[in-house]
């Protein structure tokens, strides 16, 4: 703020401004777009005077008036009505070049506009300058709910662990045949306090990604360790293949978009399936389950947030979120997601973690 006052003190900033303003200029309409324009606003004025003029020859016509006065009427009227129109056309072309420049500027600020030349533009204006307050005034105020349930929910992921960790303690001296039906139970409430913060994380503006090159194989046996036990308790195989591949993307969302994966996996697959895990040129990453599939109308709407689907329906506890935070992860990591199903035959989830140079620029 100090270096903009000084900039300002300076004139600098007036130089700066002076700039954009040309360089917008450059960009402005074409001339004969805005000369269509111009034709279009003043039609009524140039037809009003055609009727004029032809009414003056009407009328000397049938009076039998020598018809030379009305043309030389006609051609000093024409002319001093091309000088007015071509002025005109100069104020018009430069107000719209004006609110040309102005259309990026208009969306923070609106003190840059023409200097109103009647009272309906200055009318039009006030409204503006009405709308823009109360457009600030809503944002305002969704910024501070947004950092409301931002701070809630933060404190009620962190509340929420100091009761899963008590819980874990107390599973130490439970009964052995009690011990892993809560262990799994502790697991799903883990699980869900895991996808709020992921959510909170992943719709927020700021990201904290950290880009490396992982070896995929460690990435996935810390997912899959993860799930051990569920494997165990479900009784569901796992046939995961050597994985030789080294990746470009962020340790954390990644394991994090391969665990929501494999814990629909093991959700949908019954006992004694089976979850494969194996590669696909170029660098695709394939999770598949022999689970109870998913219908061929859900499938195109599986990303979709809150869309929970025909087996959402069946699973009361089925939230919509999980696939809808794989994709978006997906997508701010640079990779994509998609997947193919068939019902009673299994699900094939692909991860494709080929990257794009420039996809770094977009974070």
């Amino acid at each position: 703020m100090i270096l903009l006052e000084q900039e300002k003190a300076l004139g600098i900033i007036f130089h700066r401004k002076g700039n954009l303003r040309k360089n917008y200029m450059r960009q402005s309409e074409p001339f004969f777009q805005v000369l269509a324009g111009y034709f279009y606003v003043k039609w009524k004025i140039i037809l009003l005077y055609c009727f004029v003029i032809g009414f003056f020859f009407i009328v000397c016509f049938l009076y039998n008036v020598p018809i030379e006065p009305a043309q030389y009427a006609g051609i000093m009227s024409g002319i001093l009505l091309g000088i007015v129109g071509i002025a005109d056309f100069f104020r018009y072309y430069q107000k719209r070049r004006q609110l040309f420049w102005m259309r990026e500027k208009i969306k923070n600020e609106i003190d840059g506009l023409p200097e109103p030349k009647e009272t309906l533009e200055e009318q039009y204006q006030e409204l503006l300058f009405i709308l823009q307050e109360e457009k600030r005034r809503v944002i305002s105020m969704m910024d501070e709910r947004y950092s409301e349930m931002m701070h809630y929910y933060t404190l009620w992921v962190h509340q929420i662990k100091t009761p899963i960790a008590a819980m874990r303690l107390l599973l130490q001296v439970s009964q052995e045949e009690q011990k892993a039906e809560m262990e799994q139970e502790l697991f799903k409430i883990e699980q869900y306090v895991e996808m709020v913060l992921g959510y909170l994380r992943a719709s927020s503006n700021t990201t904290d990604f950290i880009f490396q090159s992982y070896d995929l194989a460690v990435l996935v046996k810390q997912a899959v360790k993860k799930y051990a036990s569920v494997f165990i308790h479900s009784n569901i195989k796992l046939s995961m293949e050597e994985i030789h591949e080294t990746v470009l993307t962020d340790e954390k969302w990644l394991i994090f978009v391969m665990e929501q994966i494999l814990s629909n996996a093991l959700k949908y697959t019954k006992t004694g399936g089976t979850i494969k895990i194996y590669m696909q040129p170029p660098q695709i990453l394939v999770i598949e389950d022999s689970g109870i599939g998913i219908q061929a109308e859900d499938l195109p709407r599986v990303f979709e947030e809150g869309y929970t689907g025909y087996n959402g329906h069946m699973d009361k506890k089925s939230t919509g979120i999980g696939l809808y935070l794989c994709n978006t992860i997906m997508e701010k990591l640079g990779h994509r997601i998609w997947i193919t199903s068939e019902v009673g035959e299994g699900t094939k989830v692909m991860l494709d973690l080929t990257r794009k140079e420039n996809s770094l620029t977009r974070m």
